[in-house]
């Protein structure tokens, strides 16, 4: 059974169609990329599986039940989180405490456990978020600097810590939106082995990346969209041989940026 189904997806904002009659599926367990041209609605769909934007038309469903009207805090209490295209830390906290900024969200007690810290419920739930958290840290190699500032960390060591952030909300889909921009070579090794990490602990990955080495050795599948529209679909090897996709990124002036 697909885990995130996307069912002739279609949005408009005024005049212009964003993306236009999109259907494809994620299966539990994918790391599932999509590419294209800039300008060809990935980040839009991210938007709509997130719950930023609602579909103008289609169907996009999560574990079989719609998505489509939720609200972004409910669909990430159902197991959804995501990283975002430009960096969003709170500069001014500790590395540890902006993961546990994620993992409070799906905590029990929100405000009362902020006026009653003292109740042994809430304490017990402290201590879980915080192992938690250290846990998140560890996947992606900061725990060591979990007491830093945010803001001492390099670029890359941000991204991932964006990541650690998402996986505090213990999701079963994490979408990662250019998780590799602006990491230098070894950074991205770093960054595929991580998320190959992340997907064996059970978390299927959908993922948007311009660097098209990076996606080629790390997908099983790769969704292409050209202006709203989807392309092409299939393994790396398909996808790369396939015509419309060569077209699409030589019609684009010979940018091979997805």
């Amino acid at each position: 059974m697909p885990l995130l189904e996307l069912d002739n997806v279609t949005i408009r904002f005024g005049g212009l169609t964003a993306l236009e009659g999109v259907s494809f599926s994620a299966e539990q367990g994918d790391i599932l990329a999509l590419i294209g041209p800039n300008g060809a609605g990935k980040s839009t769909l991210f938007n709509l599986v997130t719950g930023i934007y609602a579909p103008s038309a289609g169907q996009i469903r999560f574990r079989q039940a719609p998505l489509t009207g939720s609200p972004p805090h409910g669909i990430a209490a159902r197991g959804i989180a995501r990283t975002f295209q430009n960096i969003r830390l709170f500069g001014g906290q500790s590395v540890l405490a902006n993961v546990l900024t994620g993992a409070h969200t799906r905590g029990h007690w929100g405000l009362t456990g902020a006026l009653l810290p003292f109740l042994p419920a809430v304490r017990r739930e402290e201590r879980q978020l915080l192992e938690q958290a250290h846990r998140c840290l560890e996947v992606v190699d900061l725990d060591a600097k979990a007491h830093e500032p945010a803001t001492s960390l390099s670029y890359g060591e941000q991204r991932r810590l964006e990541i650690a952030r998402a996986l505090a909300l213990s999701p079963t889909l994490l979408l990662l939106d250019e998780p590799a921009a602006g990491m230098h070579p070894q950074e991205k090794q770093t960054l595929l082995e991580m998320i190959r990490e992340i997907r064996a602990s059970g978390v299927t990955v959908l993922l948007v990346e311009h660097d098209m080495r990076f996606v080629m050795g790390i997908s099983d599948r790769i969704v292409v969209l050209d202006h709203g529209v989807r392309i092409a679909e299939g393994t790396p090897a398909e996808v790369r041989a396939d015509p419309l996709v060569i077209e699409a990124y030589l019609g684009t002036g010979g940018n091979h940026h997805a």
